[in-house]
């Protein structure tokens, strides 16, 4: 078990606060939009940890992510990059740090809504694995990390597209690096509602506050009924996945 002062201050790259049950988690880097990296220190190393945190709080009912500023996560930050000296050094972290982070967040046992404040261009997958995903109408999204960077699509982003677009509209967004506008997003029914941005936050936290006035066992049963599937499927494909990316990689990196 967790309690908030636990963990509320203990990720440099994720602010928490909490009002009635329902906990805002708010990506960013250094206090402004959110970037990616591969050091521990990244968002891709705190954020299975901060997960599992979220998840073994009781006193959390529902779970709001969003993002900093004008975007999502749209780049990268070169300082967060792999402190290791080589790739064959970096892919065990890497590996445990790309299982922990979908895993464990599928392993939240309350509701979670995303605020996709603007565009999620890398790992737009952390939030449309969301129950209730809304998007500001400038957010689009991309999966620009992967394949058009040269890399395997093997880290979770294999599942989750050709779940949510079909299987064949989800192989051509991996492949080509297409970006979603917020609308299209919202008519494949990837996005649950589209709003200005100033309106976004409000709603999600509407949502919130009437979702966690709702008993916690419904919450809790409601979220694990319907997060199943995208739980076995995660289950069965994420580690080859990744494994495959790493295979690539080391092997690029020796050629």
């Amino acid at each position: 078990m967790t309690r908030l002062s636990d963990y509320a201050e203990k990720y440099q790259g994720i602010a928490m606060t909490r009002e009635g049950g329902v906990l805002e988690m708010t990506l960013h880097t250094r206090g402004g939009p959110a970037k990616w990296g591969s050091s521990p220190d990244s968002l891709h190393g705190e954020l299975g940890d901060a997960f599992l945190d979220v998840a073994r709080d009781p006193e959390n009912k529902v779970i709001v992510l969003t993002g900093t500023g004008e975007s999502f996560i749209d780049g990268f930050d070169p300082s967060l990059s792999f402190p290791e000296p080589d790739m064959a050094s970096m892919w065990p972290r890497i590996y445990d740090e790309g299982n922990a982070l979908l895993q464990n967040l599928l392993a939240i046992p309350m509701p979670m809504i995303a605020a996709v404040n603007g565009p999620a261009l890398i790992h737009a997958e952390i939030p449309v694995m969301c129950d209730i995903v809304l998007a500001a109408e400038h957010a689009e999204f991309a999966d620009l990390a992967h394949f058009p960077n040269g890399t395997v699509p093997g880290d979770g982003v294999h599942v989750i597209w050709p779940m949510l677009l079909g299987p064949n509209r989800g192989r051509y967004f991996l492949l080509t690096g297409e970006r979603i506008g917020a609308s299209e997003a919202n008519r494949l029914g990837v996005v649950g509602e589209v709003l200005p941005p100033a309106e976004l936050l409000p709603r999600a936290r509407a949502l919130a506050q009437s979702m966690a006035a709702m008993p916690t066992a419904a919450l809790r049963y409601t979220r694990s009924l319907l997060t199943r599937e995208l739980r076995r499927r995660m289950a069965d494909e994420l580690a080859s996945g990744l494994a495959h990316e790493a295979l690539a990689t080391l092997v690029t990196d020796k050629g």
